[in-house]
């Protein structure tokens, strides 16, 4: 299988069928973003928080990575940004473009792989914003190698992703029944976990393809890049089980390129 076309694919059917991450902003919340009233999501339902933002971003280049949809990058346009958003979907970033026609808003659509940032030059961005989707390639830490490169010294890279404690239950008991039974292995892979049957019986085939990834490549793999991470924080899942039982089925990282103004930015962050 080609992850990457398959996900491309199953993502402009996901635009198709109205996913709750395909659907754009409205105009009302673009106009509260040009007050300065915004949030935005990186796990869930929870808004990151604002002191994990400079303190204005006008002016600021933000680089939303693998995060198309109409949700983020126009609320980060509204509120001054220079933003450039990355994206496997066209069809996801025909809803940026849909809401920057809309809205008369500046943003630049870039189709691509989140492992390969070669569009663009080293050192663009100050701030890169990664909503969960690392989920969908079957490696992450390229993701962490770009990032550093294509961010400024003392540049901020805000990143969720999946606990891959979510993967190990049975899919059938855990959403059907609410029973976690452990099942699966880690680290978890859809093409190589189960069979394409039971992916098909699962998920449809058409779904896209999913991958767990362990601590030692979302966390250690920030930090061998050149990161030095400066905010975390964890949520509930906003679909499964696990939350009934207390179990985390995000996380957050807000990580700081090393360079000479890295732990300035660090200070002030503290």
């Amino acid at each position: 299988m080609d992850i990457r076309e398959h996900n491309r694919i199953a993502w402009d059917k996901q635009v198709a069928d109205d996913n709750e991450w395909t659907r754009p902003v409205s105009s009302e919340q673009i106009a509260a973003a040009r007050r300065g009233e915004w949030s935005v999501v990186l796990t869930g339902y929870q808004p990151v928080p604002h002191n994990w933002f400079p303190a204005s971003l006008v002016g600021v280049n933000v680089l939303c990575l693998a995060g198309a949809g109409g949700q983020q990058g126009p609320i980060f346009a509204a509120a001054g940004a220079n933003v450039t958003v990355f994206d496997n979907s066209p069809a996801q970033l025909e809803q940026d473009q849909r809401v920057a026609a809309r809205d008369g808003l500046t943003i630049r659509t870039v189709e691509g792989d989140m492992r390969d940032l070669s569009a663009f030059a080293d050192a663009s961005f100050d701030l890169i914003f990664h909503p969960v989707s690392n989920v969908f390639v079957p490696e992450v830490r390229p993701v962490w190698r770009e990032c550093q490169r294509v961010l400024r010294a003392g540049g901020t890279l805000l990143a969720g992703f999946m606990n891959p404690v979510e993967f190990v239950f049975d899919f059938d008991l855990k959403e059907d029944m609410g029973v976690l039974k452990v099942t699966y292995g880690l680290p978890y892979s859809d093409v190589e976990s189960i069979t394409a049957d039971e992916r098909e019986r699962l998920f449809g085939a058409e779904s896209p393809v999913e991958f767990s990834h362990t601590f030692d490549d979302l966390i250690a793999g920030q930090l061998e890049a050149g990161f030095v991470l400066t905010g975390f924080y964890s949520t509930p899942h906003h679909a499964s089980i696990t939350a009934k039982y207390g179990i985390p089925g995000y996380f957050a990282t807000r990580a700081v390129k090393v360079g000479d103004k890295a732990f300035v930015h660090f200070e002030n962050h503290r």
